[in-house]
């Protein structure tokens, strides 16, 4: 049993790793897309709303995220019910733009902040923490179909419940029916 629970111990966190490998991916370039987005806007046409430019650059790299943690990073997570995967999904992503954004509006209207390499830094400083927030958000409240699903760690269940299946099935003795070794046994009548 030990033996058992071992392996599937390790196989969950090689199934994490792979996700937050997987994640990493989508994230780095989804990563690309809000940064160059933002920068190009932040210098551009948004000259004067640098928070307003992190917000359109997180949004669409959101939809991005969305897709590509749908159908490969979570792909054996998503939810049959598409409509409230994806509203969750933006809610999430809604939380991580508000912190991204945040740390840039923080930058610029708190500490007065003016340089936009220094805004543009504050709004990554603001993606690495909602990244973190992100991932574990996605992989409990979004993409959170039961591991039963995934036909590697379908009986993990049984070795969890194993040593109470055991007893359920296990012959009760009543105490006065026990017997100790060392003393002498009963008279039978």
């Amino acid at each position: 049993m030990i033996y058992t629970l071992a392996e599937r111990l390790r196989g969950l966190a090689s199934l994490f790793w792979r996700e937050v490998a997987k994640f990493g991916a989508v994230g780095g370039v989804a990563f690309v897309i809000d940064n160059g987005l933002t920068y190009y806007l932040m210098h551009g046409p948004m000259t004067d709303s640098e928070a307003k430019a992190r917000f359109v650059g997180a949004s669409v790299a959101t939809v991005f995220s969305w897709i590509a943690n749908r159908f490969w990073t979570f792909r054996h997570r998503r939810q049959d019910n598409v409509i409230r995967e994806f509203f969750m999904f933006i809610l999430i992503n809604g939380i991580g733009i508000g912190i991204s954004t945040g740390f840039t509006a923080l930058a610029k209207y708190s500490l007065g902040i003016t340089d936009k390499n220094m805004l543009f830094l504050a709004g990554v400083a603001g993606i690495l923490v909602a990244t973190v927030v992100r991932f574990f958000a996605y992989r409990f409240l979004v993409f959170n179909k039961e591991l039963d699903e995934e036909p590697s760690f379908s009986h993990d269940h049984e070795i969890i419940e194993l040593h109470h299946h055991q007893d359920r099935h296990a012959v009760r003795v009543p105490a006065d029916e026990v017997q100790d070794p060392d003393l002498p046994a009963p008279p039978r009548s």
